[in-house]
Parts: structure tokens; C-alpha cells; sequence
């Protein structure tokens, strides 16, 4: 399974489109446990080249702040579950993909307004 965060400072980007880059966690789906990670800088961004290009890398699930409601049509689509909502304040990249693992991570609103 792969999880993918939109990253700006070395902690989860509240908008997706504005990410400075992408980390992608392989967890196995029966331990729950983040088997490696894997980080890499998007191309600019251009309306519906993300959930493309994050297909083709196997993503399973996306977890950010804030993202459109188009961006999230298109990942529904290619069945890739998103979660909008999550909190930089929930400490580090790996942190978010561990309560999110766990059942505990908490969300809000979705940061995105478009």
C-alpha cells in the first residue's frame, strides 16, 4: 500500500497543489507498519497532472490539508482514496501516516476553498 503526503517544509502541506514535494510511504496493509519511504519533487503544477502522475506511482491513498474539489474527483476516479483535513500540527510526515494507519488521525475542514 502507498501512502502519499503533500510536503512544504518538511511537514504536511495544508493545499495539495502547492507542495514542494511528495513523500511516499510503502506500508504493508497487514502489519500497518511504513516499510520505506520515498521522496520526489513534483513538476510545476498544471490542473490534473498530480493524480496522473501519482497513479502511475501506485498511489492507494493521499492525505492533505486542503484539496480541490476537482483534484479529488480525479483521484476518486483512478481509486485512490483521499483525506482531506489533516493538521501540519500533528507533528511530522511519518506521524500523520502513523495515526492515520492507527484509526486516530484527526481532520477538520478541508484547507482548500476552490
Amino acid at each position: 500500500m502507498k501512502i502519499v503526503l503533500p510536503i512544504a517544509g518538511n511537514q504536511l502541506c495544508m493545499h495539495f497543489g502547492h507542495c514542494e514535494m511528495f513523500q511516499i510511504f510503502n506500508v504493508d496493509p497487514v502489519t500497518k507498519e511504513i516499510t520505506s519511504t520515498e521522496t520526489f519533487t513534483p513538476p510545476p503544477h498544471e490542473p490534473g497532472l498530480y493524480p496522473r502522475l501519482l497513479g502511475e506511482k501506485g498511489a492507494n491513498i493521499i492525505i492533505a490539508g486542503g484539496m480541490g474539489p476537482r483534484a479529488q474527483e480525479l483521484f476518486n476516479r483512478n481509486n485512490i482514496e483521499v483525506v482531506v483535513g489533516a493538521s501540519s500540527a500533528t507533528g511530522s510526515p511519518e506521524d500523520v501516516v502513523r495515526e492515520y494507519l492507527e484509526g486516530s488521525l484527526q481532520t477538520g475542514d478541508n484547507a482548500c476553498s476552490h
